[in-house]
């Protein structure tokens, strides 16, 4: 069974930062491309960061570009994502999910990745 477990949400001032981490259970991470998704109150879930399963390619939301930066680390079956200079509109849950590596990297629809943790709140005061 495919568990991703996020974990490093909390509240901040706007300007600081947080880490947050996905650790994978049930599966190999090298063998997924993952991103990190958000969803504020009344809106739609939205893409962040993603990652392609060797970590050699990120891609980014235009909003995040310059201070978020996702990682990976195969060997402890985990991605990581630095969210610096934090802003009152970052405030979300945020998601990781995963897609096998047979799939596009690029596509960064929802409903292109089949496994999702169950969040971790990020809060941000200004």
């Amino acid at each position: 069974q495919v568990q991703l477990v996020e974990s490093g949400g909390g509240l901040v001032q706007a300007g600081g930062s947080l880490r947050l981490s996905c650790a994978a259970r049930g599966i190999t991470f090298s063998g997924y491309h993952v991103g990190w998704f958000r969803q504020a109150p009344g809106k739609e879930r939205e893409f962040v960061a993603g990652i392609h399963r060797n970590g050699g390619v990120t891609y980014y939301a235009d909003s995040v570009k310059g201070r978020f930066t996702i990682s990976r680390d195969n060997a402890k079956n985990t991605v990581d994502l630095q969210m610096n200079n934090l802003e009152p509109d970052d405030t979300a849950v945020y998601y990781c999910a995963a897609k096998s590596s047979y799939l596009s990297a690029t596509n960064t629809g929802t409903t292109a990745y089949p496994y999702w943790g169950q969040g971790t709140q990020v809060t941000v005061s200004s």
